[in-house]
C-alpha cells in the first residue's frame, strides 16, 4: 500500500479497540514506534520462514523504528520493554519477536526494524528456535518471553 490507501489503513488500524502498537515521545515529540499485536492477525502467522511454536496466542514484535537523530540512546529498549507490558496488559500468554543474530555486527539501518537478539535478550527474551529466515544477510531467530520471566516452554 502507498499513499491515501496506506494512510488510511492506518486509521482504521488506530481505531481498533486494541492498539497496533506503541509509541516513544520526548519532548512532545514521537521519536519512535514498536508494533505489537496477536501473531494470528499477522502474515508471519503464514511464514513459510519462521516456524510456530506451538497453539499458544502468543503477541509478536515484529518491528521496532526509531526516528534519525534518536537512534543509540535507548529508545529501542524503551519501545520494546512498552510493546512487551502492552502485550501482557492486553492478556498475551507470552511474546516472541524475530530479530537478527547478527553478534555485534553493524546492521542496515532500513533493515533493522526487526531488532536484534542482543536488544530482545537484554530484556529477558531467549531464544526459542532458529528460523531459515535472513534479513540484511543476519539469520534471524526467534526469540519468546513469558511473563514469569522465563523464556522459551
Amino acid at each position: 500500500m502507498v499513499g491515501p490507501a496506506r494512510a488510511e489503513h492506518v486509521r482504521e488500524l488506530c481505531r481498533r479497540p486494541v492498539a497496533p502498537g506503541v509509541l516513544a515521545s520526548r519532548d512532545g515529540q514521537v521519536v519512535g514506534w514498536a508494533a505489537v499485536a496477536p501473531r494470528s492477525e499477522l502474515p508471519i502467522a503464514r511464514s513459510r520462514t519462521i516456524p510456530v511454536l506451538d497453539d499458544l496466542p502468543v503477541w509478536s514484535v515484529w518491528c521496532i523504528r526509531v526516528r534519525p537523530g534518536h537512534r543509540g540512546q535507548g529508545v529501542s529498549h524503551a519501545l520494546l520493554e512498552g510493546a512487551t507490558a502492552y502485550a501482557y496488559e492486553q492478556g498475551a500468554p507470552a511474546v516472541e519477536g524475530y530479530p537478527v543474530d547478527n553478534q555485534g555486527q553493524r546492521v542496515d539501518l532500513t533493515m533493522a526494524f526487526v531488532g536484534t537478539r542482543a536488544l530482545f535478550e537484554a530484556h529477558g527474551f531467549v531464544v526459542a528456535a532458529p528460523t531459515s529466515s535472513v534479513s540484511n544477510g543476519f539469520p534471524r531467530v526467534l526469540v519468546r518471553h513469558h511473563p514469569d520471566g522465563g523464556g522459551a516452554g
